[in-house]
């Protein structure tokens, strides 16, 4: 009686959204009481969320790169994801619609024009407040002001304090919506000093404190309780931020390119549950990468604004959803001045040069890269005494598929405008910087190292993850002989500027380090002079188990090596978004139904 009772008002309440609702999970938290609006003060709230685009403007296919074949599969895209917003939120009253950051870098919108088509997307899909992204101060704080200010919503991050005007007029540390009474925190990883290129009166603080301080301020001077935050910091970031902060109950993040869900693949539950520094229940949510998946989580406030009961699942954004007609006209416009240079053809490859697996082992596009780098600076200085190549694993962005190469893939692969280095280090100080690859905490500052890394021909890395960090190098070979402790020898590393001014902190700053020419021209050179690629693994990073067995496709250490900053994405097969978990039959069949309020 009780449960025919509850799906009868479920179902006399439900609007809508019936093939929406049925791709979702339906979880109950472990204090759930009730889903719907009571005397009691419990209260209902959608969030739509997306996370590091990347300026994927346009769909684009598995690997990253333009969707040439739609046959094959087309993914994102702003115009698909206008589509499901404006479909399905008039249904969802009382919702927000949230920018977790990384909108820039990665495809040629930004390459050619800055972040103005970007400003002009997100304004048409009318986001509610964004944070921002490492990659939003690539450009500088010049470019990120000018492009602040052509957004018509709220940006927040609360551990950003910057003496640069237009920063400081357009970022805030929290949004209240009123409406809602509800707030946003935001914040941003604050390693960008180490990835990206902020002024030097920008200043990112502690995360954890700021997240805190902006939460304690807003429950001491107003009378909200519900308080969200959205965080570019990354998955096991926002893991502590959840379990060391009190007051927040859900986060938003990005950063990381993390999928959640039930799919193939997936790292962690969407939502992963944490427990807050007051016992509470914190719900931490993230959509991949690029807009394939647009984030999707009603949840149920209390009076003091705790989670009750959530609903919701990453909705994957595939060929089979409609593209907004007049957003993606407006799209395709803007790709007319750069498609011919992006379409010409440098090349062929017999096999396809994988990123996906490039921030945790030795991968096909790393080693071509690498030696692309390196046979530059042997071809065009012939007193060089270049012996080895290096490059970190963050700044490969997408695979490029066997067949045809064009500049557009190279330059969505190696979107930054990085120019290649050379540099002189002793024996002793080769081996700290690979040890602090390996164990992914450089030796000389104590700092973690936020990215893997990839090397030419000619060089081995041997190292055991099972080891303390600080002693998991067990071999390296340059040429192969053993590189030794000694201050005496000398090797000269060919590598890029960005790891040269001490970019995901693999190296100490180097001040007098001259740029050469730039990586995605080093690389269309390399593919002119040696296509058609036809490139292999050759064990160049090895993983030993700890009995000197060793393991060339083994995973790198846990403790960072496989990091979460410039590059922590991983691009990799297709996933597919799985069927809803079933609960409890009766008490989950009227909360599913009711989920569309």
């Amino acid at each position: 009686m009780v449960c025919a009772t509850l799906l009868s008002l479920a179902a006399a309440v439900a609007t809508g959204l019936t093939g929406f609702a049925s791709a979702e999970d339906s979880l109950y938290s472990r204090r759930a009481t009730k889903r719907f609006i009571d005397a009691d003060g419990n209260y209902n709230i959608s969030f739509y969320h997306v996370n590091d685009v990347h300026a994927h403007l346009d769909q684009f296919s598995s690997s990253g790169t333009d969707c040439t074949n739609p046959s094959r599969g087309c993914y994102g895209g702003y115009a698909r994801i206008k589509t499901v917003i404006e479909e399905t939120r008039p249904s969802h009253p009382d919702s927000l619609w949230l920018n977790v950051g990384d909108e820039f870098q990665g495809t040629l919108f930004y390459t050619f024009y800055g972040g103005e088509k970007i400003a002009e997307t997100l304004n048409q899909l009318e986001f509610d407040a964004m944070t921002l992204g490492n990659h939003e101060f690539d450009g500088g704080d010049d470019q990120l002001g000018d492009f602040l200010e052509n957004l018509t919503f709220p940006i927040v991050s609360a551990n950003i304090v910057s003496d640069h005007a237009k920063l400081n007029a357009s970022i805030k540390p929290y949004h209240i919506f009123e409406d809602y009474g509800l707030a946003v925190v935001g914040v941003t990883t604050d390693t960008v000093p180490n990835i990206s290129k902020p002024g030097e009166g920008t200043i990112f603080t502690d995360v954890v404190a700021a997240v805190q301080r902006a939460v304690d301020e807003i429950y001491a001077t107003t009378n909200v309780t519900r308080i969200a935050a959205i965080t570019h910091i990354g998955y096991e970031e926002d893991q502590r931020l959840a379990r060391e902060t009190t007051g927040l109950h859900l986060i938003m993040g990005g950063h990381s390119h993390t999928l959640l869900g039930d799919m193939e693949d997936a790292e962690g539950p969407y939502p992963t549950i944490e427990t807050n520094a007051d016992g509470d229940e914190v719900f931490i949510v993230t959509a991949y990468r690029w807009g394939e998946y647009l984030g999707y989580i009603d949840v149920t406030y209390d009076a003091d604004g705790k989670i009750l009961a959530y609903h919701g699942a990453p909705i994957h954004m595939t060929n089979t959803t409609a593209q907004d007609a007049e957003l993606q006209a407006q799209i395709e416009e803007w790709r007319v001045p750069f498609e011919a240079f992006a379409a010409e053809e440098v090349g062929t490859s017999n096999v396809v040069l994988d990123q996906s697996t490039c921030q945790r082992q030795e991968c096909t596009l790393g080693d071509f890269v690498a030696d692309a780098i390196l046979q530059y600076r042997l071809d065009s200085n012939s007193n060089t005494t270049a012996a080895l190549s290096l490059v970190n694993a963050g700044g490969i962005r997408a695979t490029i598929d066997a067949g045809p190469i064009t500049r557009g893939e190279v330059l969505t692969s190696f979107p930054f405008g990085n120019a290649v280095v050379e540099l002189s280090y002793t024996g002793a100080e080769l081996r700290r910087i690979f040890e602090g690859l390996v164990s992914g905490v450089n030796q000389a500052n104590g700092q973690r190292v936020s990215s893997f890394f990839q090397v030419g021909r000619g060089a081995t890395v041997t190292y055991d993850p099972a080891r303390e960090a600080g002693s998991r190098l067990v071999r390296l070979e340059v040429g192969g002989q053993e590189v030794g402790g000694s201050e005496e020898e000398s090797y000269t590393l060919v590598t890029i500027d960005f790891i040269a001014g001490g970019g995901d902190n693999i190296l100490l700053p180097v001040d007098d380090a001259v740029a050469l020419d730039a990586v995605d021209e080093v690389l269309v050179r390399y593919i002119q002079q040696v296509s058609p690629v036809d490139v292999q693994l050759e064990g160049r990073i090895v993983a030993v188990n700890g009995t000197g067995s060793a393991n060339a496709t083994a995973t790198a250490s846990t403790s960072g090596a496989a990091a979460t900053a410039t590059g922590s994405e991983t691009s990799g097969a297709v996933r597919s978004l799985a069927t809803a978990t079933t609960v409890v039959a009766c008490v989950v069949a009227a909360w599913t139904i009711a989920a569309v309020l």
